[in-house]
């Protein structure tokens, strides 16, 4: 078992408050993905959870045992951190059965254990190596190990990937995501980066000064965020906004207004459309725009445009071949209005005849 309950935790540095009384539920067997940017209190959470930062206030239950007091070591809980910290002077195998010959464990039995791992883990081969032999992949992946072999209730994992390079970030995510799958352990996650929260978890706790902004599914977040931040923080390239037009904005700019808020509240402050949602049409179509610059993917094209009297750029994602523009043309904007998110003047998202219940 590895279920998890967080009840109203606080955590304080002095008079200096930066967790504001979380409360969260983790399931048994979970993939969560604490997300958000740097000095949210994501990693402060984590570490409280590991017993390495002492709890302000609030409980913290590990099935259904207050673990607030308990030794990290007596919490059935195991770290992988950003930083591989393997011992140097130690082979792989001797780097992943430390933890268990500190505990006692006979040396046959530590072999077995550790051998085991190893296969799961696809290393068997590096066995006999020392850190210095190995890769960046190669040493995560033995810092990983070395927490598998403790059999924890709880994986807790901070930041692990951040010093690989991008190809093998992708590599270890998918690794990671097939460790979960065959081990059906609990795993909390801590990332900065909102792709692998997105492809990763089984739920996302978006965190924003000290408070979980929000919780749940990756793609019912991405879909209907509940705030301007969580909106703005998930997908890549990021949401457009487009503020309500003030008297004497530009004629482009209410045009844009009323194209994407002809459904909104009154009180709606500012609209949000994904650049996924945005077509290109010819300029006598549509919101007329200029085009600024054009990324070419491949497979797609992110096309960066500027509407007269709008102060930010407003980016589209379309398919390659509707991203043939050059720099200076000026194109015609649409999307479906039924795609737009509506948020107050404080950031909360508006519920209304533009989103789907």
């Amino acid at each position: 078992m590895g279920h998890l309950a967080l009840r109203g935790i606080r955590k304080s540095y002095g008079d200096v408050p930066v967790i504001h009384g979380v409360d969260l539920e983790v399931r048994d067997g979970e993939f969560l993905v604490f997300v958000g940017p740097s000095g949210c209190g994501k990693s402060t959470m984590l570490r409280m959870i590991a017993g390495l930062e002492s709890i302000t206030a609030g409980d913290l239950l590990i099935d259904g045992v207050r673990a607030n007091d308990l030794r990290p070591a007596d919490r059935s809980a195991a770290m992988v951190f950003q930083s591989y910290a393997l011992y140097p002077h130690m082979t792989v195998a001797e780097n992943m059965g430390f933890s268990l010959r500190m505990a006692g464990i006979k040396k046959a039995e530590r072999e077995q254990v550790v051998q085991r791992t190893a296969d799961v883990l696809r290393i068997m081969h590096l066995l006999p190596r020392l850190p210095k032999q190995l890769s960046g992949g190669e040493r995560q992946r033995v810092a990983i190990g070395r927490a598998i072999v403790r059999k924890p209730k709880v994986f807790l994992f901070d930041e692990p990937l951040s010093n690989l390079d991008a190809a093998l970030r992708v590599t270890m995510r998918i690794e990671l995501s097939r460790l979960h799958k065959e081990l059906g352990t609990t795993m909390i996650y801590v990332t900065h980066d909102q792709v692998e929260a997105m492809t990763m978890g089984d739920r996302i706790a978006v965190f924003n000064k000290g408070r979980v902004e929000q919780l749940g599914a990756p793609m019912d977040l991405y879909a209907r965020p509940a705030s301007e931040f969580v909106a703005t923080f998930l997908g890549a390239p990021r949401i457009n906004l487009i503020t309500r037009p003030t008297q004497g904005a530009s004629a482009m700019h209410m045009a844009l207004w009323l194209a994407t808020a002809g459904l909104a509240p009154a009180n709606a402050h500012k609209v949000g459309i994904r650049p996924e949602h945005l077509h290109l049409r010819r300029a006598a179509h549509g919101v007329l725009a200029q085009v600024m610059l054009a990324e070419h993917l491949g497979d797609a094209s992110i096309i960066h445009l500027r509407i007269d009297g709008v102060d930010e750029l407003l980016s589209a994602k379309v398919a390659a071949h509707e991203g043939r523009v050059t720099p200076g043309e000026m194109v015609g904007v649409t999307f479906d209005v039924g795609d737009a998110l509506a948020f107050s003047a404080d950031g909360q998202l508006l519920g209304n005849s533009m989103l789907p219940p």
